[in-house]
């Protein structure tokens, strides 16, 4: 962008007309219904494909539309639009706690074109996922047409996210939920004000263009206390089958890549295992929203055993598509896990307990939703409003909350992060909102660097030394060869003070003999994490810094770590 441009943005930025909230709120209205649009598209499109695909009846030419699928989508991720991360919301949480929101705005269109020629060619993935990354980046980059500052433009991203759920499941309260749940980990005022009139927004478009309509139709329930107290087995079951599925996931794609350096090849073979699985159980392939349909409305009936086939083949059957390189995501894989699961469990208890009144098994199926949902994200109140809202079942609310809650602390017990955090944790990359290390990751060495000092050389003896400090208040001095330039370590003025106080001395001991903090130094690229660390693990107050382990900086202090993290924990406090 260019100078002449910034400058008349800054000079004539809406952003100056109002205060902070209201502009927010303002601009959530656009972000809301860029995300909703965003949202509609991607529906109508797979909508679109799959009416087309489905005058092809020939099984075993539906076989390879997996692995058609997975070639195109990787093609367009990284041959067209350069992605160098195909997972969705991993991206977007990234972003949001190390990178102040920013998002390329190819990212609003990338994951959709990805997930589209995933969906439509038959893969098991939802469309939720990447519907999240396009509405986040046009959030991040209408935040940056406007100058807005880090804090502004995460809430921005927040809108995008939320307008993106809410528009693509016609649920406005889910939408809010997951954005500020989920991906941004707070609940504060200035995130949830705009956050929900992008959600209401997007909501709207959606029904303007579909009209106010629930997902998922579902039978009147009449729930007594034995459901109730029933649904705390299913929350054991869901637990373990979101387990099962972020393991395999997990295992899936690190074995792909090590099996298949190329992307394209990895891609294709998963492709077709997808689809060879697929020609035996079709109900596992695509995103399952016909399926769940089905089963909520008491249509579905398969025997027991073959539901325990179907939990597990849709689990591998996600693992293979989005651990193989295809765009997608595990919202509408893990509905479908939950509604195959509630129906088991609701099979097992008609065998077991057969005149018991149990109510029906679309009942247990909307509640094995919410609680996988809320077991695979780690995230109960998205499990309880997003089922809610897309079933319309209200009167199911009491043993949602049970579900929802047991299934999600099962699941904290079994695996360490939910799925999306996963990917970051073991990278090192997530950190949360307003905590010790999201507000170190925002402070630089080079913002504490103390550059300042009197230099001394190794040769020099005591006396010299005394005489320098008779006149210089430091507390410490760097040594330093004044001819190589040399770093050689610090002498500390405390910890001389018994040479000092031995006037004997001053003509017997040089400078290099009395030098500390030669073993330990940082980079001014290591982060204040690392810093921290080295301060616990040496002792010390202060350490030097140098440039590629030779050239000395300046150093950087405990105290002065300290005070930079009070101002910035004060600037990302203050709304």
């Amino acid at each position: 962008m260019g100078n002449w441009v910034k400058e008349f943005i800054s000079r004539w930025n809406p952003v100056n007309w109002f205060d902070e909230h209201t502009f927010l709120i303002v601009l959530g209205i656009p972000v809301g219904i860029c995300g909703g649009l965003a949202s509609v598209a991607l529906n109508h499109s797979i909508h679109f494909f799959a009416h087309l695909f489905s005058a092809i009846t020939n099984p075993w030419v539906l076989i390879f539309f997996p692995a058609i699928g997975a070639l195109l989508s990787i093609f367009f991720m990284t041959a067209v639009f350069r992605e160098t991360r195909i997972h969705a919301v991993p991206v977007v949480i990234y972003s949001v706690s190390r990178q102040g929101g920013l998002l390329h705005l190819r990212s609003a269109i990338s994951h959709l074109i990805g997930c589209l020629c995933t969906i439509a060619f038959g893969g098991s993935a939802g469309p939720e996922a990447p519907v999240v990354v396009s509405g986040s980046s046009i959030g991040s980059n209408i935040a940056r047409l406007f100058c807005l500052n880090e804090r502004q433009r995460v809430a921005m991203v927040g809108c995008g996210i939320a307008a993106a759920i809410s528009a693509i499941f016609n649920a406005p309260l889910a939408g809010i939920i997951f954005s500020i749940e989920v991906v941004l980990g707070e609940w504060a005022s200035v995130n949830l004000l705009p956050i929900a009139v992008s959600s209401v927004v997007a909501t709207q478009i959606s029904r303007i263009w579909y009209g106010n309509q629930i997902p998922f139709e579902h039978w009147s329930y009449q729930i007594d206390t034995l459901d109730i107290v029933a649904s705390v087995g299913l929350a054991f079951l869901v637990s373990v089958v979101a387990f099962v599925f972020v393991r395999v996931m997990s295992f899936i794609e690190k074995k792909a890549a090590v099996l298949f350096s190329n992307l394209y090849i990895r891609g294709v073979a998963g492709g077709l295992c997808v689809g060879m699985l697929g020609f035996f159980f079709p109900d596992i392939l695509g995103e399952g929203y016909e399926t769940i349909r089905k089963i909520i409305e008491n249509q579905y009936q398969q025997p027991l055993v073959l539901m325990m086939l179907l939990i597990g083949l849709k689990i591998l059957a996600t693992s293979l598509t989005l651990g193989t390189g295809s765009a997608g995501g595990v919202f509408a894989p893990s509905l479908v896990l939950g509604c195959f699961s509630g129906l088991l469990y609701w099979q097992m208890l008609m065998a077991l307990w057969p005149d018991a009144g149990w109510v029906n098994g679309g009942c247990f199926a909307l509640l094995g939703m919410a609680g996988t949902i809320s077991a695979v994200l780690h995230a109960p109140l998205t499990g309880i409003f997003l089922i809610v809202e897309i079933t319309g079942g209200y009167e199911a609310i009491l043993p949602l909350i049970c579900v929802a809650v047991l299934a999600t602390s099962i699941s904290r017990k079994l695996i360490k992060a939910s799925i999306y955090y996963r990917e970051l944790l073991e990278r090192g990359q997530l950190l949360r909102p307003r905590t010790d290390a999201r507000i170190l990751a925002d402070i630089s060495v080079r913002d504490i660097l103390v550059e300042s000092h009197q230099h001394i050389a190794p040769d020099m003896r005591l006396r010299e030394f005394v005489d320098l400090i008779k006149i210089n208040d430091q507390d410490y001095y760097p040594v330093i060869d004044p001819k190589s330039g040399k770093y050689h370590g610090l002498v500390f003025v405390a910890h001389a003070r018994p040479y000092l106080l031995s006037p004997e001395l001053y003509d017997a001991v040089l400078v290099e003999e009395i030098i500390e903090g030669v073993d330990y130094a940082i980079s001014p690229h290591d982060s204040l994490l690392h810093v921290m660390d080295l301060f616990e693990k040496t002792d010390t107050e202060i350490v030097p810094v140098l440039d590629h382990k030779k050239t000395f900086l300046g150093t950087v202090s405990k105290s002065d770590i300290l005070n930079q993290y009070r101002k910035e924990l004060i600037v990302q406090t203050t709304f």
